[in-house]
This record gives structure tokens, sequence and C-alpha cells, in this order.
């Protein structure tokens, strides 16, 4: 007698992260939903809380708000529309595993009266199942050139950020090997207020450092497979690229997704910089890709979240009374005066270029009162550069001191979880002056 679904699937290794996101991706890039943009934002919004290990958070509400764009003042009993597209969304996956998705090995359910998607296998006899190939987006040359002109000159950095994320990195071993010899030498007041629940006795953090999702350029070293799925653009189309290496080098543009090789100038430079004061404070440094991080090692210690573009900034800890990100903006749902409701960066008008960016800062409860979660991203790597720069100047932080304590009842103590909002104008890629604009205290 052959085994149930259920029993089956006990006999089989457990899901991994990486095939539960291929398994979603592959649903995404279907007819079913490539065509249907609330859908696709939905489906992926809520599988991705749920890799997180924050799938408790999911109701009409959030979903309403994130996806949807409903605001604060959203009442599902009024309005359905998270109701209607889940029953949508799971229409169209039953049809996609009945159509193109029937022999893959994994199926995604979204069970009614939940919004918790569920991955389950589909049979215990994987040779029976027949490959699904990477699919490829179709071709589109005026759509990626766009996107490259728009997204990917910071890809040609990438070297400078290898280096510097190697040099971090090798910092990090040194000190976990051979614990710094120079004398600890205590904080500044000015920067102890900020940095004590991170600083001994306290557990060391967890800084946590993204990696963007990117087109990077193919080589030679790329196996064939990633070269046939990748894009290929004119050389002549990109003569922004015409004095690198890889114009000169690379027959070809080829351009492959990448989630594995790329993290912002701006943070990598920042994290040297804190695990230099770590290491004068007598704490260690303990760096991570964001990529090889879950919920679980955020939630047991300390944690530092750098950059804007991981799934840590701005969605498991969401905050959508305050300050937020969304779309590449910094939304202010309740402005007070003399403050704007969105905050854009701004780019020079002749040449395009980045001239002001904004970036977040949040203090955050983790599970256990004593820790602490710091976010620090802003909307280009340059802001979140800005950012960890601010917080390392103690004369900027004598200034986020006095506006906290504002803003405190007793204006005593600061609050002891807060969000700050700065700004820094941007000349030739690099931060220039930093100011604060705003602050707001956030409850426990």
């Amino acid at each position: 007698m052959a085994p149930s679904l259920q029993e089956s699937s006990a006999l089989l290794p457990s899901l991994s992260l990486y095939e539960k996101r291929e398994e979603l991706r592959r649903v995404l890039q279907s007819r079913q939903f490539a065509g249907s943009p609330k859908k696709t934002r939905f489906l992926e919004f809520v599988s991705e809380l749920t890799f997180q290990g924050n799938a408790e958070k999911l109701n009409e509400y959030l979903i309403g708000v994130e996806v949807y764009g409903r605001g604060t003042e959203f009442d599902p009993q009024r309005d359905p529309i998270v109701r209607v597209q889940a029953h949508e969304i799971r229409r169209s996956l039953k049809k996609y595993y009945e159509e193109g998705g029937k022999q893959n090995a994994l199926r995604i359910d979204l069970p009614p009266g939940h919004y918790v998607p569920v991955f389950n296998r589909t049979t215990i006899d994987a040779e029976e199942i027949t490959p699904v190939p990477l699919a490829s987006p179709p071709e589109d040359r005026s759509k990626s050139r766009s996107l490259l002109r728009n997204g990917l000159t910071v890809i040609l950095a990438g070297a400078c950020v290898v280096l510097a994320i190697l040099f971090a990195v090798a910092v990090r071993q040194n000190g976990r090997k051979n614990p710094p010899q120079a004398p600890v030498s205590p904080l500044p007041d000015n920067l102890a207020w900020f940095w004590r629940p991170f600083l001994p006795p306290a557990s060391a953090p967890l800084i946590v450092i993204p990696n963007h999702p990117i087109l990077r350029a193919a080589h030679d070293g790329d196996s064939a497979q990633t070269i046939a799925h990748g894009h290929e653009i004119p050389k002549a189309s990109l003569p922004e690229f015409r004095d690198t290496i890889h114009f000169r080098e690379l027959k070809r543009f080829v351009f492959v997704p990448s989630l594995t090789d790329f993290t912002a100038v701006g943070e990598a430079l920042g994290v040297v910089r804190l695990c230099e004061m770590f290491f004068k404070s007598g704490e260690t440094c303990r760096v991570q890709p964001s990529r090889l991080v879950d919920f679980e090692q955020i939630k047991n210690g300390n944690a530092i979240l750098l950059g804007g573009s991981q799934a840590w900034s701005g969605r498991v800890f969401l905050d959508v009374q305050g300050f937020h990100m969304q779309s590449g903006v910094i939304l202010n749902n309740q402005p007070l005066p003399n403050e704007r409701a969105v905050y854009k960066p701004e780019f020079d008008p002749v040449t395009n270029q980045l001239t002001r960016d904004y970036a977040l800062i949040l203090m955050l409860p983790n599970e256990k009162t004593e820790n602490r979660v710091l976010l620090i991203y802003g909307i280009y790597t340059q802001g979140s550069q800005a950012a960890i720069e601010y917080l390392l100047d103690p004369n900027r932080m004598a200034e986020l001191h006095k506006a906290l304590l504002a803003i405190s009842p007793d204006h005593k103590a600061v609050p002891p979880y807060f969000q700050a909002l700065i700004t820094t104008t941007v000349e030739n890629s690099v931060p220039g002056n930093t100011s604060l604009v705003a602050v707001r205290g956030i409850s426990n």
C-alpha cells in the first residue's frame, strides 16, 4: 500500500529555504502570476515573512497596508480586498499545479481562511519528477537596457566592495582568534548612551550586511547554463562602462542574476567602522551576510541590521505609525509641523547623479528586554554609510540625544526605543553633510 502524501512528506528531509524560494520563483514566473503584479506582490510578501519565521504577524491589516497601500486607516471589515485577492491566488495556484507545475517536486498552498503559505513535497520518488529548468523571462531588450542604465552602474564598484568585505571579515576572524591587545578605551559619553546595550557585559551584536539582488556581468568563469539564462545588451548601448575593465576584457555584455555577489559600498565601509569601535570597547565583532541569517538568529541576542534591501529592513520590524521604507521612499504617515509625508532622494537635473539621500535609524526591543535590534538603512548605500558615520560621531550624537530628550515624557531620560530620520548630501557618490530631520519614540 502506497504511503499517503502526509506520510511521504514525513519520510523526506525537511525543505530548505533555497528549495522554497526556487518554487516561489517558478510560481511567480508562471503565466498565472507573471501578468498580475498585485497577486505576485501578495504571494511574495506572505512567503517572505514566512521564510523569516515571522508568519504570526500576517493578517489582513498588514497585507492591506503593505501590499495594497491602503494606509493606516485601513479597515478589513469594510474593505475586503485582501480576502478577495487571497481567493484569486488560491485559484491561480490550483490552475498552475494542474498545468505548467504539475510535475514540480514542491507545491505551494494558501489554506482557506489563512494567509500563511504552506510548502510541501508532492512525491517521495524524486526520480519520477521531470526536472523543472530555471525559467528565463521573456526577452525584452528595451526594458533590460533601461533597468541596467538606471540600476547597474554600482556593480562596477564590486571589486572595491569585495576588498572591503574581505577586510571586514578578516577583522572579524582576527577578533575571534586573537582579541585586540590594545587596552580597552571607554566610549565618550556622547556615544556611550546609544551603544551601551551592545557593549560588554552585553552579548556581542550580530552585524548583518545585505545581499542585494543584481544583474552582474557574466564572464568566462561562468557555466554555460548561467550564461544561457543571461540578458545580453550591446556594448555600444552602455557608454557608461566604456572606461571599465569589464568593457575592455569582455567580448559581450551578458548580465546574469545574482543574490550572493554584491554588498553595497556604504554598508561594507560601515562594517569596518563599527568593528573598529567595538574592538576599542573590548567587544568582539560578528558579521554575516543576510542570506545566511534567519530570524531565530536575530531573536537570540543583539543584532545590527544594515542596508535597506534585505528582508529584515522594514518588513520584520515594520512600524507603519512612524517612518518606514517602502518602494524606495521613506513614508511618514503622521507628519508633524515642518515634516513631509514622503521623503525621496534627489538628483542633479543635468547629470542625473544622486545629490541627496535619506536614511532611517531604528533602536528596537528584541525578544529579551536586555537585547536590542538596531536597523540602519538608507534609500541608497550612501544614506546607510552616512547614518553609520553619524552614529559614530560624538558631536552629532549629542544632537540626537538632545532631540530624543525633547520628546521623552520627563525630558530627563532618552526613550529606550526610537526612530531617527537623517539626510545627507551626496557628491560624486560619496556622502557629505549629514543632518537630523526628525525623531520618534517607539512603544515596546
